[in-house]
């Protein structure tokens, strides 16, 4: 079994879980199955379901003894019509092994006419290593939806650049973000391949750090969930790390892809999951 971070690192993990789609009762069991493996010190969740009493985020973290807070969308309805149950709520959530100090949401825009409540949710950690502020987003999917994707991006960054203060450790940003890694709105986030959407805020891909030979994919053609869809197999679940300071605390030490694939016979999501181990301890001091 994977042991996880380790008291010298924060282990993040972000996953698209799918709502209510498919054989969700048995998606369920296989999601805790795998975040039980992995023992994640974060979670940054999408397409999390709540109905009645019930909510997917709140039976995850009683099942793993972490912390939790959730945002549901304000316009679900197409994706309610697309289940066929209007009773079923959407939305991001955060998983903390420790406790959640502050919370906030920030409404992204639409098009005109096709607005289903994506949202960024903020959570402010009380880790050993430090204070962690911590973010989860959602982007538009459609294939086209680049503009609004940037658009998206610009008020997400100033959310980010409103909630990152106070700490040392750098702002880690996840999500689905529906977009190619060489794409306009990601360059846009990251901030080192074009102007940054905040001026001197950097964002790093986490999977920068990855070894080039591994498997990249999170929308992958060889889920079975994806199949039957015509978009290529491609990386659209992100881990961005602000840049860390001096003493280095917040940097990248490992990134891999997980939940990607069956458990027990089932696949967790349509989506794997990206993890990453951010080392929470500070670079010697050069002599």
């Amino acid at each position: 079994m994977d042991t996880g971070a380790g008291g010298n690192g924060v282990r993040v993990l972000t996953w698209n879980v799918w709502w209510r789609f498919g054989p969700w009762e048995q998606r369920q069991k296989a999601i805790l199955t795998v975040l039980r493996e992995l023992r994640p010190d974060v979670v940054g969740l999408q397409e999390v379901w709540a109905q009645g009493g019930e909510n997917l985020a709140e039976w995850l973290a009683e099942e793993l003894g972490m912390h939790w807070t959730w945002a549901a969308s304000t316009a679900p309805e197409r994706w309610q019509n697309h289940l066929g149950d209007s009773t079923v709520d959407f939305g991001n959530a955060v998983l903390s092994r420790w406790p959640i100090l502050d919370r906030a949401v920030a409404r992204l825009p639409a098009a005109d006419g096709d607005d289903d409540g994506r949202l960024a949710l903020y959570a402010l950690l009380d880790a050993p290593a430090g204070r962690v502020p911590f973010f989860t987003t959602h982007l538009s999917s459609d294939i086209d939806g680049s503009a609004v994707r940037c658009a998206q991006v610009v008020e997400l960054a100033g959310f980010i650049a409103g909630h990152r203060g106070g700490t040392e450790f750098p702002p880690v940003v996840t999500g689905d973000l529906n977009a190619w890694p060489d794409s306009d709105e990601i360059r846009l986030l990251g901030g080192y391949k074009t102007a940054p959407a905040v001026p001197g805020q950097v964002l790093l891909d986490a999977w920068e750090y990855a070894d080039p030979a591994a498997p990249s994919n999170t929308w992958d053609l060889a889920n079975p969930y994806v199949a039957q869809y015509s978009e290529p197999s491609v990386r659209i679940d992100y881990i961005h790390v602000g840049q860390p300071g001096l003493r280095g605390i917040g940097r990248v030490g490992a990134v891999r892809r997980a939940g990607d694939g069956p458990v027990g016979g089932v696949w967790p999501s349509d989506h794997a999951a990206v993890v990453a181990d951010l080392v929470a301890t500070a670079l010697p001091r050069l002599p």
